[in-house]
């Protein structure tokens, strides 16, 4: 929620420089010198502009969309490009045209790219999409703990449980420090599942591996009983503790780890984030990468083809990339925002040798391409159907005992479309 309202805020302060482009912009629509950009990345208005006055031949006009999907499907007017999150469903990429000639051409650099990410906007053999943001899920820890945690760049679950339960301390039956509990953040839940290959991905509307869900979910059950003697005495710990951000409570001791994705864990204030250090979150060197990755798409439609491929040139540049860092450092929107488009770039370079230059905590911490595992291509409206359904049914699975009855993910699925039949 306090994510949320942040990001809120943001856009917000960024409205006005959306009405501004878009009226400086106006007199040029309708020319191919002019590409109409729909996007829930606010930072891309600064981006366009950046692009605007680097140059005289080709303008980009921005508008904020909450939901790009939603709206391509609502429209008849089509935007030139669109950057977004939820944009690879089969519903949504059909208003996209191929992008391989970029490639073909020799305009960009395939290898440049992180391959599974591409892969993931490549269907039937067609580059549809192409990726420009993600995040990955981390622990962080307080710095005097540092000595406790033996692996240097990533943590796996068995890791975590075994670390975390020697930290645990009593006072009579009470825990009065727990080294950490899956069952503390929902989102945990949902990375450990993935991490177990339940492997959501669309279907009718949903599909996933059962079996694998069920092994989650045992695992998770047995670590609570294992390492915190049960979920009443977490629950318990959690009651008088953890009232705090994450950030606070893994700098205070009181716990040893917490959950956060990158994004969060980037924009924590410098004078805080100074008392942490983190590992990526791992399952047989595979670091699953967070839903919702921003993807740039062209429309089919679109009436703005030479300003949007310029465009398209000019941001997967390592230089206009490190300068997008810089100006974003010198407006100190890099306190609320990480990196290019709040998470780390789809281009290797830019990771590996320029986001240390800002991010010194991610000098020797940036994960190969081959630890990255992306998620599987969504239903379009995963984003309501994982918070409304499968986060609760997560925390109530790990939540009930052994055997109990608790409704199926299934019936839980079809019970929402029901109550929900326009969305």
């Amino acid at each position: 929620m306090l994510r949320n309202r942040r990001k809120s805020k943001f856009a917000a302060a960024l409205g006005a420089f959306f009405a501004s482009a878009a009226l400086f912009a106006s007199c040029w629509t309708g020319t191919s010198r002019v590409a109409v950009l729909w996007t829930d990345r606010p930072e891309f208005a600064a981006y366009a502009e950046h692009f605007n006055s680097g140059q005289s031949r080709f303008k980009i006009e921005t508008y904020y969309r909450e939901d790009p999907a939603q709206a391509l499907a609502g429209t008849k007017a089509y935007p030139d490009l669109v950057v977004g999150s939820w944009l690879k469903s089969a519903s949504t990429r059909a208003y996209f045209k191929p992008l391989d000639y970029f490639f073909e051409d020799l305009l960009l650099k395939e290898t440049a790219f992180y391959p599974r990410l591409l892969a993931l906007g490549n269907i039937d053999s067609k580059q549809y999409l192409l990726p420009v943001s993600f995040n990955l899920p981390a622990l962080i820890f307080s710095r005097d703990n540092a000595a406790l945690v033996p692996t240097p760049f990533t943590l796996s679950l068995e890791d975590i449980q075994r670390l975390a339960k020697a930290y645990n301390r009593l006072n009579g039956d009470s825990f009065i420090r727990m080294g950490f509990s899956p069952r503390w953040n929902d989102e945990f839940l949902f990375i450990a599942s993935s991490l177990w290959g339940t492997s959501f991905r669309e279907g009718t509307p949903l599909a996933w591996d059962a079996g694998a869900l069920e092994k989650a979910i045992s695992m998770v059950r047995a670590w609570t009983a294992d390492a915190n003697r049960d979920a009443a005495a977490e629950d318990e710990f959690s009651f008088k503790y953890l009232y705090d951000p994450a950030p606070k409570l893994a700098s205070s001791g009181r716990i040893l780890f917490a959950y956060l994705p990158s994004d969060e864990l980037f924009t924590v204030p410098e004078e805080r984030r100074a008392t942490l250090d983190f590992r990526w979150i791992v399952r047989e060197s595979s670091i699953p990468v967070i839903e919702g990755a921003s993807y740039l798409g062209i429309c089919k439609n679109g009436k703005g083809r030479d300003a949007a491929d310029a465009f398209v040139q000019w941001f997967y540049r390592e230089d206009t990339q490190r300068e997008l860092l810089a100006q974003s450092e010198r407006n100190r929107t890099d306190e609320t925002v990480f990196g290019i488009a709040d998470g780390f770039s789809a281009l290797r370079s830019v990771n590996e040798q320029v986001y240390p230059q800002f991010y010194p905590g991610l000098l020797g911490h940036v994960p190969p391409a081959d630890y990255l595992s992306p998620p599987n291509i969504l239903p379009r409206d995963w984003l309501i159907l994982k918070s409304r359904v499968v986060l609760p049914y997560l925390h109530d699975r790990a939540l009930a005992a052994a055997g109990a009855k608790v409704p199926t993910l299934d019936d839980r699925i079809a019970d929402w479309y029901r109550r929900n039949p326009k969305r």
